[in-house]
């Protein structure tokens, strides 16, 4: 079995911190490099994470023979842009979600793809869990029954205007940052498209990114219903709801790589819970999965864990739900 080389896009907290630790457990991927546009961030982030090389430009990264994979943390607003020079350079790429800030721009990143034909994938490691290949097993062998309603909630607690969760001008807002993730993972278990949608967002006076986000999404089978929030407590919870049953994923978007992650399926005896039994998974880490997973596919020429034309799907659904605040009316994917 041969590693994939890894490069890395900058020194974003979630690479430093989970991504990168993550995949140099894997079995299928290599860390070789690390740039930022400061050349001592680099150098330490190389030093402390045991990372051969360090670039003090993404331009030196890209250009290097030897990467043969890149993964793109970078602000909302350069995942394209780069995604697309890295795949000029015959780099493969998973990038951070969302993976645009558009349709159309994912549009172009696809055809950048399809004329290069390397491999680019959105970095969804939700997909990769076993709770989440679980849950949509369950689903679709009846366990809760036909499949009508799915109800989502995501949030945390940040106010600092420098963080570009918070910035406008960088894709920042709670839609794009955490909203995506319910979107992405109704449209998983309905294995549907949203025929329609309604979106209601409030925005923070001061830095003028969404800070409170609640959603109706319309599909041929059900409704999911979720909210999420950049200035709430930190929670998280997803609720699968069928004509006899039900499935509540207790983490189901940050599972913890420390601890068993847990699933609770409900028959609906009674409202006790009587009728709830607790399925757990091995601990694991869904970063270390995406990784090899999608090195894996560089390998055999397999499919990615999250193609563009899913990320496409899932920017159609937060575009209209943009439209929808603004009209406030039903928009269409």
């Amino acid at each position: 079995m041969r590693k994939v080389r890894w490069g890395v896009l900058g020194v974003a907290g979630i690479a430093v911190r989970k991504v990168i630790p993550a995949m140099q457990k894997g079995q299928w991927a290599e860390i070789t490099a690390i740039a930022s546009r400061t050349p001592a961030k680099a150098e330490a982030a190389a030093e402390s994470l045991g990372i051969p090389k360090a670039y003090g430009s993404y331009e030196d990264l890209v250009a290097d023979p030897e990467i043969e994979a890149v993964y793109n943390p970078l602000p909302n607003h350069l995942h394209v842009p780069w995604s697309i020079r890295c795949a000029e350079a015959g780099k493969h790429v998973l990038c951070e979600k969302p993976l645009s800030l558009s349709v159309p721009e994912a549009e172009q990143l696809l055809a950048v793809r399809d004329r290069t034909g390397v491999k680019i994938g959105e970095a969804f490691m939700v997909r990769t869990h076993p709770q989440w290949l679980r849950t949509r097993e369950l689903i679709r062998s009846g366990r809760i029954g036909k499949l009508r309603a799915v109800l989502g909630f995501f949030s945390y607690h940040n106010r600092d205007p420098r963080n570009i969760r918070n910035v406008p001008e960088y894709g920042g807002g709670g839609l794009m940052d955490i909203g995506c993730y319910p979107i992405h993972l109704s449209r998983f278990v309905f294995e549907e498209e949203p025929r329609r949608v309604l979106g209601l967002l409030e925005a923070d006076p001061e830095m003028r990114v969404d800070r409170l986000a609640s959603a109706i999404l319309d599909y041929p089978s059900g409704h999911a219903v979720f909210t999420c929030s950049t200035q709430l407590v930190p929670w998280q919870r997803m609720e699968i709801f069928g004509t006899t049953g039900r499935i509540d994923v207790e983490i189901p978007f940050n599972a913890l790589p420390g601890r068993p992650a847990r699933i609770r399926v409900d028959d609906g005896r009674d409202l006790t819970g009587g009728g709830v039994q607790t399925e757990e998974f091995a601990i694991c880490d869904q970063y270390t999965l995406q990784g090899d997973l999608f090195s894996r596919a560089i390998v055999e020429d397999g499919q990615v864990p999250v193609p563009i034309e899913d990320s496409i799907g899932n920017m159609a659904v937060i575009g209209a739900l943009v439209r929808s605040a603004q009209s406030g009316c039903w928009e269409q994917p």
